[in-house]
This record gives C-alpha cells, structure tokens and sequence, in this order.
C-alpha cells in the first residue's frame, strides 16, 4: 500500500490510541489542516482495547468511583459525547464504581464520534498486526506480513502493555502445568477465565499476586459462577472452586479508597500545599535520587500532619518522619500486621471507623496529587538514576494510591471468614511442584493447587518486549531504555530517542512502554491530557516546518510535502536538527 498524501499511522488503538487521536483532531483543525491517518490494531473495540472490552463481564470493576473519572475530550467540530459521568446512566450514583465494560462502552463510543465527525482528520482503519518499522528517504513503511504499507510521515505507537517474555518462575510453571494435570491460566481476558472456571468446581486455585487483578479474579470466580455477597455473607452456588490461595512477594492486599465522596474529600490537600508539592517536585527531578526522594518526602509532611490531626488520629510529626523514612528504603516494611488484620484495619479506615494511619494519609494526597506529579515529571528529562526512584516511590504508594473499592475488600474479608481464601501462604511462599499441580509451602503449613492464575502484570520493560516492532526497533538502534527495568526513552513530545542519543523524527511512542520518561502510566487519565496534547501539537508543528522547508528547496524535496529527505543526507540531517 502505498499513498501520496499528508499521512501518518497509529499503531494501537486503545485509550491512549484514542486520547491521540482525539488531541490530533483538535490540532489539526486549528491549524487548518487536514490529515490521513491509517489505524493498525486487530482489536474489535477501537477506543477501548483489551483491557476495557465492552463485552467481557461486568464483574471487572474499575479502582475509580464514578466522580472521579474526568475523560472530558477536546472540542473539536463535532464532539458531542460530553465525559462519562454524563453517558454512564447506570453510574449515575458519584461513589459507585463502574464496570470495565461500561467504560469502554464510552471509550467505543468516543472513537465512533470522533472518526465520524472529526473534520480534519480522514481515518481509516486496519485489523493487521504491524510487524516492522523501517525508514527510507521518503518516509517510515509499515511492514504488515508481506505487505508494506506507507510512506508516512510520522507513526505513533500506543500498543498498551504488548507480550513480554516470561519470568523464570512463570515459564518453568507453565512447563510443569503441561506435563501434569494441572492448568496455569492469565487473569485476563477475564471471558476466558470465566470459562475455563466452569470446570473448576470444588478445586484449590492458587493466585499469583495479591493486587487488583485479584479482586477481580476472585469475583468472576465466585459471583461471576452464580455465587451471591449478600448482607456480610457469601452465598455459594456449587460451580465456584473450594478455596482460593492468593500470594505476592509481602503476603499485603491493596487498601480500599474512602467509601464516600464526603470522606474523600477530608484527604484533598489545600491549593497552597498542592503548589508546595509541585514546587518540591520541580527541584526534585534535577537532584541526585536520595536528595530527590527527600524533597518529595518533605512537602508531603505537612498536609499529612493537617489531616491526621482533622481525623482525629494521635499520629504525630516524628510518627510521619519515620513512616516516610523506611518508605524510601523499603517500602511496606512499616505494615508488619498480619495480612486479614491489614485488612481489616484498611476497611475500617476507608469507612471512617477508625482515625487514618500515616501511610494511608499519605497513600491518598498521592493519589490526588498525580496531576502535579505528571505535570513536573513527563515534559522534562530526568536523570535515569533519579527516575526509576521516584518511580519505584510512586509504585509502592499505589497500595494505597491505587486501592479497590471498598466493595471489593470486603468480599474478600467475606471470603476469608467463610475460609474460602485461605491466606496461611500469603507472604512469599516456597513451592514444589508436585503431579497435582503446585504445593504453597509456608513455615509449617502448606496447601496444594491443581489451578494457578497468573495475576501479575510484567512491568514495562523494552529489553524483555515480545513484540516485533519493539524488538525491531531495539534491534536497529531506533529505541533503547531509559534504565534497566524501565521503559523506552522519549522525549515530552513523544518522539523516541535512539541509541546513539539521536532523536527519531516523527516516529513516537506514548504510554506504559514510555515508564521511565514518563510516570503514573497505569490509570486511564494518562491516556488524555498533556502528553497527548504535547506529541499532537508535535505533529503539526512537524508538518509546517518541513513543508516550509520543501518548499524552499530545490534539491529533489517534492513541493508538496510528502516526502522526506534520505537520513543519510548530511545537509538535511543538520537541516533536521534546526527543525526540531
């Protein structure tokens, strides 16, 4: 395929493929300009993705109640749709959590809105999986099996979270699940799950990792096997499995939310210490890790001390020193209660039982602090060293920051008091592998599972992408990480940055696989905002200033436009260097 118009490709069209393109479309037709754009994704909810497919159970919930989904989309000609607070009806209720499905129900939505009516942008849309990149002189080609696709003049990459290569324990457990009788599944999809489960009836099934994707594997095998909560108890249907067996490395649940938007709001921090934390945050990312992490530590230190003391709680300025303390070293090494007791205390805290503790304050100005977080972080470029600890900061936090809903917490103590969750090897245990499947062994106590779900998500990191076009793009020098364990190095605009510290013009990359140039990638309000405001204004700034620059020149550059000069031009190298 091939075409000679102002085009360019989005490979992925999930949320954040979506978030783009909807700031494109604003762009564009502010500037007076239009363009082609060919969508690469065999997914068959555009706008939504896998992960908020409209047709997987609506036992999956979100970990953000209704007022706090903010997805308003820029008006553009022809956006009518509005946020989802006004289309989800059925989440009418502010403190209710909505389903999966029902966001992407919206997310469909917004992309049928915006690819009927956007007037400047002309999409359309591709059910193939891109297998490789590459760059001639007249722009990037797609490779699509044994069909090319382009020239364009810019592609963005927005695949969400691609394959990852397994992790040694996982690979040797799936091995060993093949050779015996026993089965080792993924969490999601969550369809799949639900209808592998119908065999399970009365089995011990084990669950890798103790996070959110556990709560929702614990509702789809329980109420999604016609099992019923009701009034403090669980009501059984006879399908679900016996028992459940969930463990992660520190054995401690995610604690809920506040239950309601009035207690909520008692964790806000006041204007004056949201601009303290920002302006904490602006030094920060210029100073050496220890230093870093003590500024961010600092700013949080008041507000904390306000609120605890609004809730009642006897905690005091050396009692937030010290939690704050052991947080940057080892973080979770303050909670030293019992997992069912952790539990237990978070529920009642999120209900406003009980006075908050330090960590759970803190845990919630985090959470509502992100937009600061975001704002100083994602435009500038941070020392390698500095970001992956505030990011390990940020990603111990979300066992507060990242909470369930309080529904959720209470099944699962539910759960845990009809002794359906059994939680003896909770923390970190050792394992055999044995004929039945796998043996959870913890001090003196030990259970065995014949079924394992696998319900930790592979961080994002690039050297260990399955994904063709990442591994293509490392391969060739084009993409390379910010830092082991991170994600790809890319500049606020997007654009990727090579190995040999060059930037690859017009050719971006937003979202998880960014961890490291960007932080707090995992929630859906990453997916819209400034850095898809950043990398479409990227666009169309691009686009002016080459076709200014062929329209000066009279060295074989096409006046329309459309193609772009061979990297290996000296003259149009430097040329590009001004142009960026």
């Amino acid at each position: 395929m091939t075409n000679s118009k102002r085009c360019i490709a989005v490979i992925g069209i999930g949320p954040r493929g979506l978030g783009a393109l909807e700031a494109l479309a604003k762009q564009v037709e502010d500037a007076g300009i239009a363009i082609d754009v060919d969508l690469f994704d065999p997914v068959s909810s555009p706008g939504a993705g896998p992960n908020f497919d409209p047709d997987q159970s609506e036992h999956c919930l979100l970990n953000l109640p209704v007022r706090e989904i903010s997805l308003l989309p820029p008006e553009y000609s022809g956006t009518r749709l509005g946020d989802f607070c006004n289309y989800a009806s059925s989440a009418a209720d502010p403190d209710s959590y909505p389903s999966r499905a029902q966001l992407g129900r919206y997310l469909v939505a917004r992309y049928e809105e915006m690819a009927g009516n956007a007037p400047n942008l002309r999409l359309c849309r591709h059910k193939s999986k891109v297998q490789r990149i590459s760059r001639s002189c007249d722009g990037w080609w797609l490779e699509l099996g044994s069909v090319r696709s382009g020239p364009y003049e810019e592609v963005l990459l927005t695949q969400g979270q691609p394959e990852t290569l397994q992790d040694d324990q996982l690979a040797c457990w799936r091995s060993h699940a093949g050779m015996v009788n026993a089965e080792l599944h993924p969490a999601y999809p969550a369809n799949a799950l639900l209808d592998a489960a119908r065999r399970w009836g009365g089995r011990t099934v084990a669950i890798r990792g103790l996070g959110l994707s556990t709560f929702d594997v614990l509702r789809l095998l329980t109420c999604g096997l016609g099992g019923r909560f009701d009034a403090g108890r669980y009501y059984p249907s006879g399908h679900e499995p016996s028992r459940f067996v969930p463990f992660s490395l520190n054995g401690q649940p995610p604690l809920p939310k506040p239950a309601f938007a009035a207690l909520d709001a008692g964790f806000d921090p006041t204007p004056a210490e949201a601009a303290a934390f920002e302006k904490a945050l602006g030094k920060a990312i210029s100073v050496k890790p220890e230093r870093a992490l003590h500024l961010i530590t600092d700013a949080l230190v008041a507000p904390a001390l306000r609120i605890l003391d609004e809730t009642g709680s006897d905690a005091r300025e050396q009692d937030v020193q010290a939690w704050m303390a052991i947080e940057r070293q080892n973080p979770g090494a303050q909670e030293t209660l019992a997992s069912v007791d952790m539990l237990r205390i978070g529920i009642r805290m999120a209900a406003g039982i009980v006075p908050p503790s330090p960590g759970y304050v803190i845990g919630q100005l985090w959470r509502k602090l992100q937009n600061q977080l975001r704002g100083a972080f994602n435009p500038e470029r941070v020392d390698a060293v500095t970001a992956k600890a505030v990011i390990e900061f940020d990603e111990g936090l979300k066992r507060f920051s990242y909470g369930p809903p309080i529904r959720s917490a209470r099944e699962l103590l539910i759960l845990i008091n009809a002794r359906m969750v059994d939680l003896r090897a909770a923390d970190d245990p050792d394992f055999e592998l044995v004929d039945e499947g796998w043996r959870l062994i913890d001090g003196n106590a030990s259970v065995t599972a014949t079924v394992m779900i696998d319900a930790v998500m592979p961080p994002p990191e690039v050297e260990k992408s399955r994904d063709p076009v990442i591994m293509n793009l490392m391969d060739e020098g084009r993409l390379c990480s910010v830092a082991r364990g991170l994600g790809a190095q890319v500049r606020a605009d997007g654009q990727l940055i090579g190995q040999d510290g060059g930037v690859q013009s017009g050719l971006c990359l937003l979202g998880r696989l960014a961890l490291g140039s960007v932080i707090a990638v995992d929630s859906i309000h990453d997916c819209v905002g400034a850095a898809t405001d950043r990398w479409a204004e990227g666009v169309v700034t691009r686009m002016r200033r080459w076709a200014d620059f062929a329209s000066r020149e009279e060295d074989g550059i096409g006046q329309d436009g459309a193609s772009v000069p061979c990297e290996g031009d000296i003259g149009v190298l430097e040329k590009r260097a001004e142009l960026q």
